[in-house]
């Protein structure tokens, strides 16, 4: 008969981790298996390509002057970049936005996560970081490589001098739509068991507001209900921190309320949603 060794209390030889960086670790693994998916891969080279195309204009436009009537190198075109690539944090969103709690309460993951030493903050934090890092790499990475482009070609600081506001301009304009995206998908995800589900919910409500917005401008003649629509504040306030001209005649802070009272909301949801299992003795 083997002896029994003594099992008995030990100090723990390893290393302690200070609390808080659980989030980390679970933004970190995100990414790297998303980076692991030639989709994924192919779809952030297809969400490029308008940054390809912007460049090149913008070389043209240096080389040959003549051709910036046409196409002028200006504010417009970094404000257009940014609402262009809106189409694709919209199918980014879908792609890796819809499982990031979903595919965890699925499988009944959350009460794993959350019975270790990791806060419900630092869970939350850590799958909003994995979608907002996507999406910033199509929006606010090529939107401020393409003013570096600018002022290489151009071979000058003129242009940022006459502009001084173009790059926190692009900032906020990107980070908008990413929090708004990030926030709103995440809490959505939190709903549901079902990734598809939660895709179809949050399709839903981006052209459910859109349509909305559509019925009441043609009803009273009037864009001031743009406010209704998620979309329309986003570019509502694009024109703003561009410094254009409103499209649209709902009050600029209407529309940036509205966008912020849609991650409150959704930070609501989150708090509700994503518990810990609690063991009664």
């Amino acid at each position: 008969m083997s002896p029994i060794h003594d099992q008995s209390y030990r100090r723990y030889q390893g290393t302690r981790r200070p609390p808080g960086n659980g989030w980390g670790t679970i933004a970190w693994t995100g990414i790297r298996n998303l980076l692991s998916k030639k989709i994924f891969l192919a779809f952030l080279l297809v969400a490029w390509i308008p940054f390809i195309v912007r460049t090149v204009q913008i070389y043209v436009v240096t080389m040959y002057p003549a051709v910036g009537q046409a196409v002028p190198v200006d504010v417009t075109l970094f404000k257009d970049f940014i609402e262009q690539q809106s189409f694709f944090i919209y199918l980014l969103t879908l792609y890796v936005g819809a499982g990031l709690i979903a595919t965890d309460r699925r499988a009944n993951a959350l009460q794993i996560y959350l019975s270790k030493p990791l806060l419900r903050i630092e869970y939350i934090g850590g799958k909003l970081t994995i979608l907002a890092a996507c999406l910033t790499v199509i929006t606010l990475v090529p939107g401020l490589l393409l003013i570096l482009m600018q002022v290489m070609f151009s071979g000058s600081l003129d242009f940022l001098r006459q502009n001084l506001f173009i790059i926190p301009a692009v900032v906020l304009a990107s980070l908008s739509r990413v929090l708004v995206a990030s926030f709103a998908m995440v809490a959505l995800s939190s709903l549901s068991k079902s990734s598809r589900y939660v895709a179809i919910l949050y399709t839903g409500t981006i052209f459910f507001t859109e349509a909305v917005f559509t019925v009441l401008r043609v009803i009273t003649g009037s864009t001031r209900p743009a406010w209704v629509s998620i979309g329309a504040n986003l570019e509502l306030v694009t024109d703003v921190i561009f410094r254009r001209t409103p499209r649209y005649e709902t009050p600029v802070s209407v529309a940036a309320l509205v966008l912020v009272a849609v991650v409150v909301v959704s930070i609501s949801v989150l708090e509700r949603r994503v518990r810990g299992v609690e063991v009664v003795t």
